[in-house]
């Protein structure tokens, strides 16, 4: 799959305790860019935040959270993340999306096809 040197990074900030359909949310996020052939998803688990109501989710030891901040980011061209949209407004009870226009330089193993596409 070849992604336009143009194309959105959509970032969905949750919780890891949020559920959607009896599975985490950013699971069913995940699953759900890929049944709409999107070009890929990340989950990154962080060890610390804060959002809305400003309560500090944190994995320091002696303060153990069970929901530490989730981020899930998905790029693709804009018309696919735009298409997508609303399916994910189908899935998020809370949360914070972003959009941004992004450069992809794509890189290949062997290093064939190497630079920006």
């Amino acid at each position: 799959m070849h992604l336009p040197v143009d194309s959105t990074l959509l970032r969905i900030f949750i919780g890891e305790s949020d559920r959607h359909d009896g599975r985490p949310l950013y699971e069913a996020i995940v699953l759900k860019a890929r049944e709409s052939g999107l070009a890929g998803a990340t989950v990154i688990r962080s060890p610390m935040g804060f959002g809305a109501t400003s309560r500090l989710h944190t994995a320091k030891i002696l303060r153990l959270s069970g929901d530490l901040p989730v981020i899930v980011e998905i790029v693709d061209e804009k018309a696919k993340i735009n298409a997508f949209l609303p399916a994910l407004d189908g899935m998020m009870d809370g949360g914070l999306v972003t959009l941004e226009e992004v450069t992809v330089i794509r890189y290949r193993h062997g290093g064939a096809g190497k630079g920006v596409v």
